[in-house]
């Protein structure tokens, strides 16, 4: 996937205002429009140009593209940095619209994050305010124990001048156990403000988990990666595993195989049915640094009667 810079195919600084925006999009939408235009490329251009115009012209998805910082090409290889979206507040639902005309690049930060344009015509008397969205990273003990956290959300807004701003706002949350990657946490009344003595909307965060240096969840089961020893795997053994909750004893069955894997029956996420916690066996060998340990494989190799690749015909 390639890094597209919308500022350089509108011809634009990062400074622009919302109105200077709206004025390059008129120009090189009239140069470049395929009905009218004599440029080779035309159709192209178009495209890119109303790709650029869809985020910088919604001072929304303009914050958020902004976010990912300076320090990309255009045309470079390109993978959005970890957690980029994390506390930034939008309105609007979850789902992107018809994103099918646009890049890569564009579906990769807006299709699937929710991010498309905002009603913002007149309101009814009494009208609610609009629902707010934001994602937020969690860790997985969050979720097994619950918490509590004080969160920042991150709110663009446009000032008088036609220049998009970032607000910034704290909230203490509670997040309750159990709770899974892509589940919600609804906050009554702290969405946008309602008009005419209307109710203000909610906000509600998507919850997303932080990387682990150990685990990995599916939906409420915990996995964990374990290293053993060849002996261990062959002999069997019985050896500390750490899990969220602190270490257990496992006894690993003799002749276990790499990629093996046993299951600690409701350790995973708590649920109405918990959750398990499986054990994957990843079998370590020790490295031929020493004549000594060249001398333990090559025995292993005269006296084991071993093809590790009898199963391929070869």
């Amino acid at each position: 996937m390639q890094y597209k810079d919308y500022y350089k195919i509108m011809g634009l600084s990062r400074e622009s205002s919302q109105d200077e925006i709206k004025r390059a999009y008129r120009k090189l939408a009239r140069k470049y429009h395929p009905d009218v235009s004599k440029e080779p490329d035309a159709e192209a251009k178009f495209k890119e140009l109303g790709e650029a115009y869809e985020v910088l012209q919604d001072p929304q998805k303009r914050a958020a593209y902004d976010r990912l910082g300076t320090n990309w090409k255009a045309g470079e290889d390109f993978r959005p940095p970890p957690n980029w979206d994390e506390g930034f507040e939008f309105k609007g639902g979850f789902t992107g619209g018809d994103t099918g005309a646009f890049s890569d690049f564009f579906e990769q930060l807006f299709g699937r994050a929710g991010f498309h344009p905002t009603d913002r015509g007149s309101r009814s008397f009494h009208m609610r305010g609009q629902d707010s969205h934001a994602k937020i990273y969690i860790d997985l003990e969050d979720s097994i124990r619950g918490a509590t956290r004080n969160i920042s959300l991150s709110t663009p807004q446009m000032d008088a001048q036609g220049y998009v701003q970032v607000k910034h706002r704290g909230l203490n949350i509670k997040i309750p156990k159990g709770i899974k990657p892509g589940q919600h946490i609804r906050l009554g009344g702290q969405g946008d403000p309602g008009s005419g003595g209307g109710k203000a909307g909610d906000l509600l965060l998507e919850i997303a988990f932080n990387n682990h240096p150990l685990y990995r969840v599916s939906e409420t089961d915990i996995y964990l990666d374990l290293p053993v020893a060849p002996w261990e795997a062959a002999l069997g053994a019985k050896i500390k595993v750490p899990t969220p909750e602190g270490s257990v004893d496992l006894k690993i069955p003799a002749n276990s195989r790499q990629g093996s894997k046993l299951r600690l029956k409701g350790r995973g996420l708590p649920a109405k049915t918990p959750g398990d916690f499986f054990v994957v066996l990843q079998i370590a060998l020790p490295p031929a640094n020493t004549e000594r340990a060249k001398a333990i494989y090559q025995k292993m190799q005269q006296e084991l009667d071993f093809n590790p690749r009898l199963t391929l015909g070869v």
